[in-house]
């Protein structure tokens, strides 16, 4: 799909817009992803955008002053709704552990928010931070992680190599869902260890018959191109964020991204230009 065009229509928020954070209809204990779709169809019914044009639109909302936080914590309470929707649509245990793998950077701290968002709801969580470094390598990221500090329903890991990494394959099929918050878009190349060996977790719970669901795009699949690096996720579920991607719209994007979900997390008019 070619690159939307400058000259279209700007995109606008509706008028009685509710945000996933204050949003009744997240908490319904029965929601699941047909449910969850409808709720959110206007979202993905808009312009298609690139991956460029993504991070442009949350850079110009955060000048506006719309802070970096703020929109994490709805992409993150999204996430978490989604989580939740997929454990019901797929029969797996509600009171069964959810394993969020985390990368260092703000697509991990999504997943971080996820976790209190789910902890909130009572659904236990281990939270697997893939990094070399003890502690994620942005400051929201690291914000997330401290607060996830003492919550009683999350279990907070690190795994600093591909050996810890696989120390995770014990029980996997007991795993209600694993949650590949791992890395967003501009992979290139071959991905590194850990993150390597956490992208294949996420294979071999998939052959378990344990739901995968991405964060933004399932890691090392591009949200422009679609075109996949080597290893890549292959999700069952992709909740992204605003408008759809184009990645997730054409091969091989769309194959590995499963069923797509659009989320609103706050970017406003003035700042979804191009």
């Amino acid at each position: 799909m070619s690159q939307a065009s400058s000259s279209s229509p700007s995109v606008a928020p509706a008028a009685d817009e509710v945000l996933p954070v204050d949003d009744p209809i997240l908490a319904q204990p029965g929601l699941d992803l047909d449910a969850l779709a409808g709720h959110w169809a206007a979202y993905a019914a808009r312009r298609p955008m690139t991956a460029e044009q993504m991070r442009g639109a949350d850079v110009r909302a955060q000048r506006l002053g719309v802070p970096a936080l703020t929109l994490m914590e709805q992409a993150g309470a999204a996430v978490a709704a989604a989580a939740r929707a997929t454990l019901t649509a797929t029969e797996r245990p509600p009171s069964g552990l959810v394993l969020i793998l985390c990368g260092p950077g703000n697509n991990g701290a999504d997943g971080l928010v996820a976790a209190r968002h789910l902890a909130a709801a009572g659904v236990r969580c281990a939270v697997v931070l893939v990094s070399h470094e003890e502690r994620p390598d942005t400051p929201a990221a690291f914000e997330n992680w401290r607060r996830l500090d003492g919550v009683a329903e999350v279990t907070l890991i690190h795994t600093a190599s591909g050996h810890d990494v696989a120390v995770l394959l014990n029980g996997l099929e007991r795993a209600a869902l694993v949650v590949d918050a791992l890395l967003g878009t501009g992979v290139r190349g071959r991905l590194r260890s850990p993150i390597a060996e956490a992208v294949e977790l996420c294979g071999r719970a998939r052959a378990l018959a344990v739901p995968v669901l991405a964060v933004d795009t399932p890691t090392a699949v591009d949200l422009t191109s679609g075109a996949a690096s080597d290893p890549v996720v292959r999700a069952d579920v992709t909740v992204t964020f605003h408008r759809p991607k184009q990645g997730l719209l054409v091969r091989p994007g769309r194959l590995l991204a499963g069923r797509v979900l659009v989320a609103p997390i706050g970017i406003p008019l003035a700042a979804d230009a191009g």
